[in-house]
């Protein structure tokens, strides 16, 4: 109601908006015919500060459309209404309104009388058309399906029923007509009538009546017109009924077909597991379809052949570039071989395209060469109990206490470490996998942008913190049987955190990163900001990458339901090429058109030209579009530049999120790997994460035991930093000490600005809670991080080094942890629970 007070009120005139060069646009516009597609400018309502502004509208296949420009056909569709179930309803001479029940209403406006008349007729005929098909395909379900092509038979009875369709669409289209003539002629004859009621003299009321006599026997012809066509399409009718039954007996003979297809399937699906049970194949003739990697592989053909039936989807405009479909010649010379593509931008011939293999299919990959029995993993944890918190409760009893002797109850966590949630990374290791298998960069280049992407995808629904690990604290990840790789963490400083990460693949890639967490509470939100580079290394091509993470904000910190958004820009390095890849998390925002948690990238070579557009979200897919041309012309930025406009082809999924396992909300929202990730296992280090006992008691439900137990081991771990200290001190001499002493950090520093305050603790949970030093916060390591641990802490499997690549100095895995767990040799470990 309010629109329509808008439109009357509010909205501008008909002569402000110009509708003389509207209709010299398209002056002589007919009347569409029923099916065809119907385009033309009218004015819709936006709301009571803009009124009516000027939209493209494109009526076709029964659904109403809308774009700001022409231009916006092609990517951008701002809002679509199906006709049929809307309803039309005229307002004045130039208004009308389109509503589909209260979900969407259009209040349009159109240039002049004429022109509005042409658009009623033209969703008339839209509507009723609409409404048929949707009432066939209601009646006749699976009978419109065609019947096998390599059946002539069937074929033919395709082509009559087809003819038959298209004879009764055209005689409803004319009902349809007849329906409107009968509705216009029926009010000319009234008001016809009401002039006739006037008195008026001789020859005028005499005209009135011809034209009244005139109009009514257009009427009698029309329903003549109708009546021979039904009298056609019943006695077409009659005949179809003989090859309705024909069809039916082929269908029938069909699903028999099916039937028995299915029980053979079956029948030799069961011979060979028989087989498989009693032969034990050579490594030669091993089926790697039936190996502990099967149904991966399958799911991976799967997925390819999904890639090839994606349909174009355009990303929205963003700031820096738009994307438009590619001429359709490129289509045609590519055809579904992109490899033909990469020999036209100067690529390989043997270049390895992105939907080209599957990753099961590699000869080298271990699965191939013999069938190993893989350990079955844990699919479920305790559920999370249902602890109620009261944040005050917490509060009051810290009040006069010093910072670092807060408490922060295992309420606020998830029965995991950090250390956990970084070996999370590898969730889609696949990506990589295929990576190493490219034998073009910009190719390896699009997984590698969609693995940065990818680790983001379990962070959607985790608002629960980690458990911060303590100094020295380990955790291995060991897939070499299932997924060919093995990652080692380790917390090598505890001011500020940061842990290293270590993981090596057999199928030939290296991930190494060390992640130091600053974060800055600004009332409603806070805000994680990781520092410190990620390096990914692939032995077969030496390109070696790097890139950093984007800004975690968890929102309605205080008040409401918390809720995680991903923001920031990531730029990813081939350092050996100079490739390229720059992509955009876009914050959300309440007002913005887009998709929430939306990411936009390009793929550009070391001279900046562009080869690959990524488009998708974080937290449920990627795709990749090849750039056939790019241009300047689209529209004007926030900085007066105009955007980069990118030619593509159709849109190909590189990357789709796993669904989680059923229960996921009573289990905190954890994937199949996270639950995996804490189960117990024999061999591991003393020092490993599955052996904290507060993070297993928290697991279990047990979470009173588990604050208990917390608060011993934050304790134990205070002690054993002030033994460090005081040994530092009595062994190092002043000039080895730095400018800073080592008397301990329990202490609370206030900036030099008033309205910000930040802290150092030696708490083991409050660290990351709160902010960090005034250096960290502003994104450069503070002293103790950048020349080494004040209490001359060394790290026990990493060992600090300035990368060659990035210049940042770095813990780099110096060897011997897996060693050391083959021959079950822990003596150096340090007691930390």
């Amino acid at each position: 109601m309010m629109c329509r007070r808008g439109t009357k009120q509010i909205g501008p005139p008909s002569d402000t908006v110009k509708p003389r060069a509207v209709v010299m646009s398209e002056p002589k516009a007919p009347i569409p015919a029923p099916g065809d597609t119907y385009k033309g400018w009218l004015f819709k309502w936006t709301n009571y500060i803009k009124g009516y502004q000027r939209r493209w509208f494109v009526l076709s296949n029964g659904l109403l459309s809308y774009y700001r420009t022409q231009a916006e056909m092609g990517h951008t569709c701002r809002g679509t209404i199906n006709l049929a179930t809307a309803n039309i309803a005229v307002e004045d001479s130039c208004n009308f309104v389109i509503s589909n029940g209260g979900t969407q209403t259009y209040h349009l406006k159109a240039s002049s009388e004429v022109e509005r008349q042409r658009w009623i007729t033209a969703l008339e005929l839209a509507k009723a058309k609409a409404f048929r098909m949707q009432a066939e395909s209601d009646d006749s379900g699976d009978e419109s399906s065609p019947p096998a092509s390599g059946q002539g038979g069937g074929s033919r009875n395709s082509e009559v029923q087809s003819t038959l369709r298209t004879l009764g669409s055209k005689v409803e289209d004319l009902s349809t007509c007849n329906d409107l003539i009968a509705k216009h002629g029926s009010a000319l004859q009234r008001s016809l009538s009401e002039l006739e009621g006037v008195r008026l003299e001789g020859q005028t009321s005499e005209k009135i009546r011809q034209v009244t006599e005139r109009a009514t026997l257009f009427r009698i012809t029309s329903n003549a017109m109708i009546n021979a066509c039904r009298d056609f399409l019943a006695l077409a009718q009659a005949h179809s009924k003989r090859w309705q039954k024909a069809l039916q007996a082929e269908r029938e003979q069909r699903v028999r077909l099916e039937e028995t297809l299915e029980q053979l399937a079956k029948q030799h699906n069961h011979l060979e597991r028989a087989f498989r049970g009693a032969t034990v194949l050579p490594p030669s003739q091993s089926n790697p379809a039936i190996d502990s990697k099967g149904s991966a592989a399958s799911k991976g053909d799967a997925s390819d052949e999904d890639e090839e039936n994606e349909f174009f989807d355009a990303c929205e405009d963003v700031q820096e570039f738009i994307t438009v479909p590619a001429d359709p010649k490129y289509h045609r010379r590519s055809g579904s071989n992109v490899s033909g593509i990469s020999s036209e931008l100067g690529m390989d011939d043997g270049t390895t395209s992105l939907d080209e293999q599957s990753l099961a299919s590699n000869p080298e990959s271990p699965q191939s060469q013999e069938v190993v029995p893989v350990r079955k993993r844990r699919t479920r944890i305790p559920d999370k109990p249902n602890y109620s918190l009261n944040l005050w409760s917490i509060m009051k009893n810290c009040i006069g206490k010093e910072l670092s002797k807060i408490p922060m109850p295992v309420n606020f966590n998830e029965p995991l470490s950090m250390l956990q949630r970084l070996s999370e990374d590898l969730e889609y290791y696949e990506l990589l996998d295929r990576a190493a298998k490219c034998q073009n960069s910009l190719e390896q280049m699009c997984y590698v942008a969609a693995f940065t992407v990818s680790s983001y995808s379990t962070t959607v629904h985790r608002t629960g913190k980690p458990f911060n690990p303590l100094l020295g604290e380990t955790f291995e990840l060991d897939r070499l049987q299932e997924s060919g790789y093995r990652s080692l963490c380790e917390q090598v400083s505890h001011h500020p955190p940061a842990a290293a990460h270590h993981a090596i693949s057999e199928r030939g890639w290296t991930l190494r990163q060390e992640i130091a967490l600053a974060s800055k509470f600004r009332g409603k939100y806070l805000s994680i900001m990781p520092l410190g580079s990620i390096h990914c290394i692939f032995e077969k091509s030496n390109n070696h990458y790097t890139w950093k993470k984007v800004t975690t904000t968890v929102h309605n910190i205080i008040v409401g339901k918390l809720w995680i958004d991903q923001s920031g820009e990531i730029d990813v390095v081939n350092h050996r090429t100079g490739d390229r890849c720059h992509l955009k998390f876009a914050p959300y925002s309440y007002f913005s058109r887009d998709v929430a948690r939306k990411v936009t990238g390009v793929v550009t070579d070391k001279d900046g030209k562009a080869h690959y557009v990524l488009s998708g979200t974080w937290d449920e897919k990627m795709e990749y579009s090849r750039v056939m041309q790019s241009s300047r012309g689209g529209e004007n930025g926030a900085d007066g530049r105009q955007k980069t406009v990118y030619q593509t082809l159709k849109a190909k999924e590189l990357w789709r999120k796993t669904p989680l396992p059923d229960g996921a909300e009573n289990m905190y929202y954890f994937s199949t790997l996270a639950l995996t990730l804490n189960e117990p296992e024999e061999g591991i280090a003393p020092t490993d994460s599955r052996r904290r006992p507060d993070q297993r008691l928290m697991e279990q439900g047990r979470w009173e035991e588990a604050n208990a137990e917390k608060q011993r081991l934050e304790e134990k771990q205070r002690t054993a930093r002030r033994e460090r200290e005081r040994e530092a001190n009595r062994t190092s001499s002043p000039t080895e000490e730095g400018k800073e002493p080592a008397d301990g950090a329990e202490e609370v520093e206030i900036a030099s600005e008033p309205s910000e305050t930040t802290y150092k603790t030696d708490t083991d949970e409050t660290s990351s809670d709160l902010s960090l030093s005034t250096e960290t916060l502003h994104g450069s390591h503070p002293p103790e991080y950048s020349s080494g641990h004040p209490d001359n802490y060394r790290a026990m499997w990493f060992e600090r080094h300035v990368d060659p690549a990035t210049g940042e100095p770095t813990h780099i895995y110096r060897g011997g942890y897996w060693e050391a767990k083959e021959q079950g040799n822990w003596d150096s470990c340090p007691d930390i629970f």
